[in-house]
């Protein structure tokens, strides 16, 4: 079976930070080991220590405590260090391998086809990339979990094998148990409450994204209580599923300590014959062997929501992140409902509501699939043309103008990110808002909030249309650029827009309602 999107990023990734598993993986190692010797070694000590004494004096001078305290002492130092280490260098790693997927992640969303990519809403949008991507960063900290499991297990049989075979071979089928039991309990139980985790977190956003974009009509209709009810409710379900997971995680901890008991019992049993020092030697290494298969078992835990959200994930990496879009024609002609357009032409499409004149511009840009001969750019058929080239075309307004959480300058710049200062001024002058934002405080470093929510309607669909000056295309396609706009303003706009026609040559292709817009249109075309 080849491997899933995911799973080929994650190996390269893996490559790429290998020195950082690595060591991770041997700090676990050590601290798996170090840990397994230092408490076997701790209870061989305090019980031949008691021993001697109760013998009798000379017995406790003669007993060596200076070298077993100070190998206890090393080795405290040693687990802690290399938990130190293990934590630093694991979640180092795994950090900058997520930095790494994210960019890919949103460059794939950004290649899906359109109906695909415009179907996923905000709120799932952020699961996708903040929550399922946080899931599999268990994919890089547990790569040091078998490291420390084996350790832990190898130091436990070894020191039990010093009480006697039978001690030793007890503490390794009791850490063999408690590794089977956790993982047939983890996808027994922990597998499907991860899953329904992911899946309910993702419409817990879906929902609060949406909700809070329809604030202000909740408000006016009287709506708060219908909304917190509607999250409340969301958010029960990813409660009920949180306590699915943790009741999961009860059982798995009850499991061992279960086992823990019985091995720490069975070795005592089997090394007594050697001895009570060795015995408790053997106890306590038994207890750190299948206590050291704890991050085993929480790894395990943890399978069920890593593969749910490396699933949705996978759902999205598919498709290829796009080429960088292709140099325009320099002046192409356009084809539209049968008739084709000189470069410069300013064409009004008008008819009514529901018709489809924004659905038209949304298929020159490639939002929407064009049907075979609908559309022609520079005489190629725009259904034949990679979105890329298509899009590389046309500067697009579109009637619902989304603005980023960031400046002023920030949203100009999505359309050209190489833009001077004076370039965004000059833009803002043609689009009319160029006194209002010299207004402000901060000018083009002011902050507009989410979705442009410090401007008016209109602002924000001037700050839209500015946008749009910027980008260096032959076709200008304004969807209802005067919507919201007082008459003056208006005027204003559609004077500075016909201005910066004749200066540039663009060609228009304009929807508008509003019968002043179309009077700077040579032709009409009705739907």
């Amino acid at each position: 079976m080849s491997a899933s999107p995911l799973q080929t990023l994650i190996r390269v990734q893996r490559r790429r930070h290998a020195e950082g598993l690595l060591l991770a993986a041997v700090c676990a190692a050590v601290v798996g080991a170090g840990s397994t010797v230092l408490l076997g070694l701790s209870g061989w000590f305090i019980t031949g220590a008691a021993l001697a004494g109760a013998v009798g004096l000379g017995a406790a001078q003669a007993f060596n405590v200076l070298l077993p305290g100070a190998t206890i002492r090393l080795l405290a130092i040693l687990r802690t260090g290399a938990r130190y280490g293990e934590r630093l260098s694991g979640h180092a790693a795994a950090l900058r391998a997520l930095a790494a997927i994210r960019p890919v992640l949103f460059s794939s969303l950004a290649a899906a086809p359109p109906a695909e990519a415009l179907a996923l809403s905000g709120g799932e949008a952020s699961a996708r990339l903040v929550q399922d991507v946080d899931a599999v960063e268990t994919r890089f900290v547990r790569l040091s979990a078998p490291w420390g499991a084996g350790a832990a297990v190898a130091a436990g049989v070894a020191l039990g094998l010093l009480a006697g075979w039978a001690a030793g071979l007890a503490i390794l089928a009791s850490a063999f148990a408690a590794i089977l039991v956790a993982r047939a309990l983890a996808q027994r139980l922990s597998a499907p409450a991860g899953r329904q985790i992911q899946i309910r977190m993702g419409g817990l956003k879906d929902a609060a994204a949406s909700l809070a974009a329809a604030a202000p009509e909740l408000r006016a209709y009287g709506l708060e209580t219908w909304a917190s009810e509607t999250l409340m409710a969301h958010g029960q379900t990813v409660d009920a599923a949180r306590q699915d997971a943790a009741r999961a995680r009860g059982w798995i901890a009850a499991s061992q300590a279960v086992i823990l008991g019985l091995a720490t019992a069975a070795a005592v049993a089997l090394a007594a014959p050697a001895g009570a020092a060795l015995a408790a030697l053997a106890g306590l290494a038994a207890a750190m062997a299948v206590d050291g298969v704890g991050n085993l078992a929480a790894a395990f835990d943890q399978d069920g929501a890593s593969t749910e959200a490396a699933r949705r994930l996978d759902a999205i990496l598919r498709h290829t992140p796009a080429t960088p879009a292709a140099a325009a024609p320099q002046e192409p002609d356009l084809g539209l409902l049968g008739e084709t357009f000189a470069p410069g032409a300013c064409i009004a499409i008008i008819g009514p509501s529901g018709v489809g004149k924004t659905t038209l511009l949304e298929r020159l840009v490639a939002l929407r699939p064009s049907p075979r001969g609908a559309i022609t750019v520079g005489g190629a058929d725009l259904a034949d043309l990679r979105p890329a080239v298509a899009r590389a075309v046309f500067a697009h307004a579109p009637q619902d103008a989304a603005l980023i959480a960031g400046t002023v300058a920030d949203n100009l710049r999505l359309a050209a990110p190489d833009a001077s200062e004076d370039d965004l001024w000059a833009a803002l002058r043609d689009a009319a808002l160029d006194e209002r934002i010299r207004a402000a405080p901060a000018g083009l470093t002011a902050w507009l909030g989410d979705n442009g929510e410090r401007l008016s309607g209109g602002e924000r669909r001037r700050l839209s249309l500015a946008r749009a000056y910027l980008r260096p295309a032959p076709w200008l396609l304004l969807d209802e650029p005067t919507e919201g706009l007082d008459a003056a303003t208006e005027a204003l706009v559609l004077q500075r827009l016909a201005t910066r026609l004749d200066r540039t040559g663009q060609g228009l292709v304009l929807v508008s309602h509003r019968p002043a817009p179309l009077t700077i249109c040579d032709r009409k075309l009705s739907l």
